[in-house]
């Protein structure tokens, strides 16, 4: 039966890739094909507005219709994109890009260095509300305007010329470049704005610098791109449409997928892996990914405040392997530091136990038990709240129950809306253990390391260490990226001894990606612009 269903899945993908290859935009039989791609996507995008938008759903179409300062290669590497090239000065306080000659506006206007300036600025404007404005707080200024302290004309930006963009920031941002690439930086065109206002971004409406224009969007259905003809790299772009069909059931798209109505998967379902993993082999694409899926404490209040020995015992006696082997079982793994590997220039600390098995760190576990002040006769009860989700579920099931196996504690499991277990970790009123994950925005140690600092809006768990907010002072003070490197490492060191949070897994990237696609790269940020791929023939060898 299995080799019949098989049989049938390849007939029927066959069959789809070759309509959607054959695909003709409306002529008749003399017009050349047109190649339409077919991407999965897990919900909705929340905006086009690049300001607005701050979803990965919204980032991977955005990359499409949209290009900021600097892109990514396909395996990850840091390229021109609107701009051709950049400077550094010396001291690394003032960045100097060239925006390129032929770049456009998908109504064929120029972009220009005011465009960006315009956009840095509607970035940090207190009325745009933009949830990544922080993201560029190092910019001169940047801090006192998104406060409402300054105005946004005061932001650190200037176009000496339509050509010439600088960028000055308060202290040393190595990873400026970085963020340059991110569609919270991306420009928007003020005409449109000017014209449509809040509906700037409708289709029809959204002028767009990138390889593609938004022709229509159907929310909980597909968004329709098609080729900006006017884009400067327009001749190299190979794909001339592409769909992005919204797959909430994650069944649904797998089932698309294996109909050939889809050339790359969102996400693979985890009850379906294994099978997946067997049938489609090199189709299936699992990669190494910037996330990490973590506990946090509310250290603003007992029992978490003030007890390290407590957090430790917790963290001690989760068995990471376990949970990624007979739960996650997707090619995750355990996490035993804060930074995940393969970030540029870094080398990730690692908890004192890492290397320990888990009967000797269940053995430290219930020592520290027993010193934080609980025991048989004084048995700890906290609740652990996570958000709505069949994995989130089953793992803090498992955890509770070695919680309960090995310190005899009590967990009352709590599930919440995602929106709601979000407010209740900003409130910090009613949380004591709480279901959280931490994506990079950029391909440095900063991203992760920053959001534990005194203050940052992103630190949930409200952790707060002189020592930790000086050795990241320290590094941001830093041009030279040795020292810069040493400084942060040791701020990672000082974070894991406190146990502030408990690492549970690094998070990977997973793909259904079919063999007629071109030019797919695997890499840590999961960036896969349209723009790079191509269709191949169904009948083509990979």
């Amino acid at each position: 039966m299995s080799r019949l269903r098989a049989l049938v899945y390849a007939l029927l993908f066959t069959l789809a890739a070759f309509v959607i290859w054959q695909y003709h935009d409306g002529g008749d039989g003399d017009e050349p094909a047109r190649s339409v791609l077919h991407r999965g996507l897990v919900t909705d995008p929340e905006s086009v507005d690049p300001h607005k938008a701050r979803s990965t759903q919204a980032g991977d179409v955005l990359r499409d219709i949209g290009e900021g300062l600097l892109g990514y290669s396909p395996t990850g590497e840091l390229v021109p994109g609107a701009a051709s090239g950049w400077a550094v000065s010396d001291d690394g306080l003032t960045f100097t890009f060239t925006i390129r000659e032929n770049a456009r506006w998908s109504n064929g206007d120029p972009v220009t260095a005011g465009h960006f300036v315009y956009s840095l600025r509607r970035l940090v404007d207190p009325a745009t509300a933009a949830f990544y404005a922080s993201l560029v707080a190092d910019i001169v200024n940047a801090r006192a305007i998104i406060a409402g302290e300054l105005p946004p004309e005061d932001l650190g930006v200037a176009a000496p010329d339509e050509r010439t963009l600088v960028i000055r920031v308060e202290r040393s941002t190595p990873y400026l470049l970085s963020l340059m690439t991110l569609p919270s930086t991306f420009p928007v065109h003020p005409g449109a704005i000017a014209e449509h206002g809040e509906e700037f971004t409708r289709p029809g409406n959204l002028l767009s610098n990138g390889a593609y224009k938004l022709d229509s969007w159907v929310p909980g259905s597909v968004l329709s791109l098609s080729r900006n003809e006017h884009y400067w790299n327009n001749a190299a772009t190979a794909i001339d449409e592409v769909r992005h069909h919204v797959l909430i059931q994650q069944m649904t798209e797998l089932n698309r997928y294996r109909a050939g109505e889809l050339h790359i998967t969102g996400t693979v379902p985890p009850d379906s892996f294994a099978q997946v993993r067997e049938e489609y082999g090199d189709e299936l694409h699992i990669a190494p990914y910037l996330g990490i899926y973590y506990y946090g404490f509310n250290l603003t209040r007992p029992p978490f405040k003030d007890n390290p020995k407590l957090r430790e015992a917790l963290s001690l006696a989760i068995d990471r392997d376990k949970l990624v082997e007979t739960i996650t079982a997707r090619g995750e793994a355990p996490a035993y530091s804060w930074v995940p590997p393969g970030v540029d220039n870094y080398e990730p600390r690692r908890l004192g136990y890492a290397d320990q098995g888990q009967e000797i760190r269940d053995t430290r576990a219930r020592r520290l038990m027993a010193e934080a002040g609980f025991g048989p006769e004084n048995p700890l009860e906290i609740e652990l709240r996570y958000n709505t989700s069949d994995t989130n579920r089953r793992i803090a099931l498992a955890i509770q129950s070695m919680w309960q196996d090995v310190l005899g504690v009590e967990t009352r499991l709590i599930n919440e809306e995602f929106q709601v277990l979000l407010e209740n970790m900003r409130a910090a009123e009613v949380t004591q253990v709480f279901r959280s994950s931490w994506i990079g925005d950029y391909n440095d140690a900063h991203t992760f390391l920053s959001i534990m600092e005194s203050g940052n809006p992103s630190n949930m768990p409200r952790y707060s260490n002189e020592e930790f907010d000086s050795l990241m002072q320290s590094a941001a003070a830093q041009t030279d990226p040795g020292l810069r490197r040493s400084y942060l490492e040791e701020a990672e060191r000082v974070l894991l001894s406190d146990h502030a949070v408990i690492p549970i897994y690094f998070i990977v990237s997973k793909h259904l990606v079919s063999p007629q696609v071109r030019g797919w790269g695997d890499n840590v940020l999961d960036y896969h612009y349209s723009q790079h791929l191509s269709l191949a023939p169904a009948d083509a060898a990979p």
